[in-house]
Parts: structure tokens; sequence; C-alpha cells
């Protein structure tokens, strides 16, 4: 195990946060967006690759979405991929081109959207003690090993705590910004 790096833990949890930034900007709330297919993931040649490596996204009008796919022995599988992303939306394939008209937000699909964006902020958290629980465990370690006196891992282990609070209340304040942006 890892000696204790608090510039790591920060960096690892901070990593999370932005996770959840970037997936919490794919939660569409009624206007298209070409962030709303980032975590479209899509099955060819054999593995699975982001949609944005197989085909360019624009938003050419506020309530459509175009996508240009680049092979067109792939355009079936983006299709298949789209629907299946539970974003509630349903391409319309015209050649190498798949237009999503983004339907008008139901109060319930905006309770559901809502809901996603509280999971998504659940594993951000998870993610957070994760790390949390890393830099504790390199702590005894290191206390085991006689690297650190009891005092010294005492001192680390309320920093570690401390960071811990912040980035959730981080994580908190970001999931609670876009409910409310969903919800209008």
């Amino acid at each position: 195990m890892a000696k204790y790096d608090k510039a790591d833990l920060d960096r690892r949890m901070h990593g999370a946060v932005e996770s959840l930034k970037h997936d919490l900007a794919g939660l569409r709330t009624g206007r298209a967006h070409t962030a709303l297919l980032d975590p479209v993931t899509v099955e060819v040649y054999g593995s699975h690759m982001p949609l944005n490596q197989l085909a360019s996204i624009s938003a050419p009008e506020p309530r459509m979405l175009s996508v240009q796919v680049w092979d067109k022995s792939n355009v079936g599988p983006v299709d298949k991929a789209i629907r299946a992303a539970g974003l509630g939306l349903n391409p319309i394939v015209d050649g190498q081109v798949l237009r999503l008209p983004i339907p008008e937000m139901t109060q319930e699909r905006r309770k559901e959207l809502s809901k996603l964006a509280g999971q998504y902020a659940e594993k951000a958290r998870v993610a957070v003690r994760n790390v949390r629980r890393d830099g504790m465990d390199a702590l005894k370690q290191d206390e085991n090993k006689k690297e650190i006196s009891e005092d010294d891992r005492k001192r680390s282990e309320t920093e570690v705590q401390k960071l811990t609070d912040s980035v959730i209340a981080e994580i908190d304040a970001a999931a609670s910004a876009k409910e409310k942006e969903i919800l209008g």
C-alpha cells in the first residue's frame, strides 16, 4: 500500500466531483444540448466507444439534436445505443444522420431526471468515501510501520475528514442546483 498522500486524495476526490458535473451536464432540462449524449456508449468493432468518437453531434435547433455518423455501418448500433441510454429520445434515421427531437418535459419525466441526478450524486459520494477510506488505511499502515506517530495519524485523519466533508458539500450543492434546474 502506498504512503499517505494528501494531494493524491484531494485529486481523486475532486475527480469524483468533476465526473459528477459531467454526468449532470448530460441530464436534459428541455433544451437540446450536445452534452446530453455524452453518457451514450455504442457497441461497435467489438468494444464500447463513446458516441462522440463515432459521430459529430450538433444542436441545429433549440429542440433538436443532429448526430452525423461517420461510418455508415455504425448507424444501426448508434440508433440502438441512443434508444437504450434511457434519455427518452427516439432518433429519426435519415441516411447517416440521426435527428433527435427533444420532447417537451412532462412533470413525471422531470421527477425521473431529478431522481437520476440524486443517484449520480450518491455515486460520487460513495467514490469520495472510498478515497477517504483509502487515505485512512494508508495512515494506519504508516503508523503501524512506525513511519508516523499516533498524533500525526490523528491530525492527518482530521485533515482527511475535513477534505471529505468539503468535497461532499460540493457534490450536494451541484446536485441540488441541477435538481432545481430540472424541476424548474
